[in-house]
């Protein structure tokens, strides 16, 4: 279903009043997404949990949506919020996959070291690396780099009140993303550099990759 139709339904149903039609369309059309982004985050025994408090806060929402945001950045805007929630009460860090497709220039790194002579090696050494992170700057990588959104779209999601939020904001927020989405990176890249002993030897290249936009 293309995005333009499918938000149009959507808003259809809430302005007949059928919010539990509307929620439905959403929970089947983005769930898989969400509750992918929640198992990332939170791991997958967590994310069940945080994903039925997702839906419910969906479907109360839905009533006051304005659609000043796409539905699906909506979506992600409620799963931020819920794990926030969630983590109030939380007692552990869960273990979650690693985003890799963006993250190429610290990939550079990691394969320097001689531990980490396979993918999965690879893998295994990012995802360290990245359940360091606070949680803040491991929601970005995965909202930029496994969920492919849209700086903008990224601004809406981090927004405390979203609705309020006009065309200069979203611009000067996404600029902001941007850059810390480079300093994390550069963070990760500092690390894995750290735990280099080929690299704190010297036997590396000098300097890190510049890391892309």
């Amino acid at each position: 279903m293309a995005k333009g139709e499918f938000d149009e339904r959507v808003c259809a149903l809430i302005a007949l009043g059928q919010t539990g039609a509307a929620a439905t369309m959403v929970v089947r059309e983005l769930g898989p997404e969400i509750r992918g982004s929640l198992s990332a985050v939170l791991g997958v025994s967590d994310a069940d949990e945080v994903f039925s408090g997702w839906s419910v806060r969906l479907w109360r929402s839905l009533a006051g949506f304005e659609g000043r945001c796409s539905i699906r950045t909506w979506s992600h805007v409620l799963a931020r919020r819920e794990i926030a929630r969630f983590r109030k009460g939380m007692r552990r860090h869960a273990e979650g996959r690693v985003p890799i497709s963006e993250l190429q220039d610290v990939l550079e790194v990691t394969r320097s070291s001689a531990g980490a002579s396979s993918a999965t090696a690879e893998r295994r050494r990012l995802m360290a690396l990245r359940d360091e992170l606070r949680l803040e700057d491991r929601t970005l990588l995965i909202l930029r780099v496994d969920r492919n959104l849209a700086w903008d779209e990224i601004a809406v999601a981090f927004a405390e009140a979203p609705g309020a939020f006009n065309q200069e904001d979203r611009k000067r927020e996404s600029a902001r993303l941007r850059k810390r989405f480079q300093l994390v990176k550069r963070r990760l890249i500092a690390r894995a550099r750290a735990r280099d002993p080929i690299s704190r030897a010297g036997g590396a290249r000098s300097g890190p990759p510049q890391p892309g936009a």
